[in-house]
C-alpha cells in the first residue's frame, strides 16, 4: 500500500488536544459558576443594605472579582436585580409545575406546594427580603415579568387547591394561596445566622403544618 494513503498513527491519549466544544463547556460553566456567586452575594448585600446601599465594587469584593469584572456578567446594578429577582420567580414557577406534574394524587400536590414553598423560604430569605423592599426598583419590564410570574406561581396553587375544594370560589382560593405565601415568607424577616438541622427541622415543620391548616380551613 503507498505510505501516503497509510492511515495515521493514532495520538496517546496523554497527547489529544481537548475539542473545542469542550473548552467551550469548561468556559460556559466556569462562566455560569461565577455568575452565580454574584447573584449570591447581591443577594445577602442587598438583603442587609438595601438595593441602594451597594455598590458595584462592593458587590465584585462580595464575589471575590474587581467591580468592572462584574460589567461582564451584568450590563449594571439594575441587571443585577432583575437576574435575582426575575431568576427566582422563574425558579418558583417552574418549581411549582413541576411538583404537581410529579404527585400522583390532590391532596399529595398541595402537600407538595407547601413543602416546595417552605424549603424555598428557609434557603432562600435573603431573596424574599430583597424582593420586599427593592421590587420597585427595577425596571418596570422586568418588575412586570416579575408579577406575571408571580400570578402564574399564585394560579398553580389555585389549582391545587380547587381539586381539593371544587365547591369553594376561585377569588376564595387566591387569598387563601395569598395568605400562606405572607405565612410562610414572613419567616424570612426573622431567621438571622444559619440555623442547626435540628432547629431548621422544627421550623419547617411548624411552618408546614400551619400552611396546611391555613389552606384548608
Amino acid at each position: 500500500m503507498d505510505a501516503a494513503k497509510k492511515e495515521a498513527p493514532a495520538v496517546p491519549p496523554h497527547r489529544e488536544r481537548p475539542q473545542p466544544a469542550a473548552r467551550a463547556t469548561g468556559r460556559s460553566l466556569a462562566k455560569a459558576s461565577r455568575r452565580a456567586a454574584m447573584l449570591d452575594a447581591a443577594a445577602s448585600l442587598f438583603a442587609e443594605r438595601g438595593y441602594k446601599g451597594v455598590s458595584i465594587e462592593e458587590l465584585g469584593a462580595a464575589a471575590g472579582v474587581s467591580g468592572p469584572a462584574v460589567y461582564r456578567h451584568f450590563s449594571g446594578k439594575p441587571a443585577v436585580l432583575s437576574a435575582l429577582l426575575v431568576g427566582v420567580s422563574e425558579d418558583l414557577l417552574d418549581g411549582g409545575k413541576a411538583v404537581v406534574t410529579e404527585s400522583t394524587t390532590a391532596d399529595a400536590a398541595l402537600r407538595g406546594l407547601v413543602e416546595f414553598h417552605v424549603d424555598f423560604a428557609l434557603h432562600q430569605s435573603d431573596v424574599i427580603r430583597v424582593q420586599d423592599r427593592d421590587l420597585n426598583s427595577l425596571p418596570e419590564d422586568d418588575k412586570r415579568a416579575v408579577r406575571t410570574l408571580q400570578r402564574q406561581y399564585v394560579e398553580v396553587w389555585v389549582d391545587a387547591l380547587s381539586a381539593l375544594h371544587p365547591d369553594c370560589s376561585l377569588p376564595l382560593l387566591r387569598h387563601r394561596a395569598q395568605a400562606v405565601f405572607g405565612l410562610i415568607n414572613s419567616t424570612s424577616h426573622t431567621l438571622h445566622g444559619n440555623l442547626k438541622a435540628r432547629e431548621t427541622a422544627r421550623l419547617r415543620s411548624l411552618l408546614e403544618t400551619m400552611a396546611w391548616a391555613a389552606l384548608n380551613a
